[in-house]
């Protein structure tokens, strides 16, 4: 984006190279089938988003005419943070903090909710989207994240035991 822009804005549209640091530095720390089974639940929402901006093909605002042509309904940025942000706030209500984290790692949501909410409003701001396609990217993020988180509390499938047997022979194989 050009250099004029508010260092805040300059941060918020770096947010993709930001959240996928921290996602695999905690998976790396805590070696949490859990942490595994929500960034997989990320990466899906994020292609679900790309699948539907492609099948919608509403292009983005003006802003973006001299640049090739891409689409922009849903806002993938707004469903996968809204993603990040609606699951661990869930995670933080309901399940015990992982025992690798901090106690206060279940104040996540002070900092994750005002985050993605900036972000969102900064796809416009930097006239990456409109309001429409930002909502509709937010209300798939929300959706998404509740549907699997459900599907790992209630192990749908078995879903969260045979993520709990591949982490415990991880850490078999890592002596711990």
């Amino acid at each position: 984006m050009g250099t004029g822009l508010p260092l805040w804005l300059k941060f918020l549209d770096q947010t993709s190279k930001i959240v996928i640091t921290l996602t695999a530095t905690v998976l790396l720390y805590t070696r949490s089938a859990g942490v595994a089974y929500f960034a997989t639940g990320a990466v899906l929402c994020a292609a679900i988003a790309k699948s539907v901006k492609r099948a919608i093909r509403q292009e983005r605002p003006s802003l973006h005419s001299g640049r090739k042509v891409t689409y922009g309904m849903p806002s993938s940025h707004a469903s996968a943070c809204t993603y990040f942000a609606t699951y661990i706030t869930i995670a933080c209500l309901q399940l015990p903090v992982h025992p690798t984290l901090p106690s206060f790692a279940m104040f996540a949501p002070v900092v994750i909710l005002p985050w993605t909410f900036m972000i969102v409003v900064s796809r416009v701001q930097l006239g990456h989207h409109t309001w429409p396609q930002v909502a509709v990217g937010t209300a798939l993020g929300a959706c998404c994240a509740s549907f699997w988180f459900k599907l790992w509390v209630d192990d749908a499938a078995g879903v969260k035991t045979t993520a709990w047997e591949g982490e415990a022979m991880v850490k078999s194989w890592l002596g711990q």
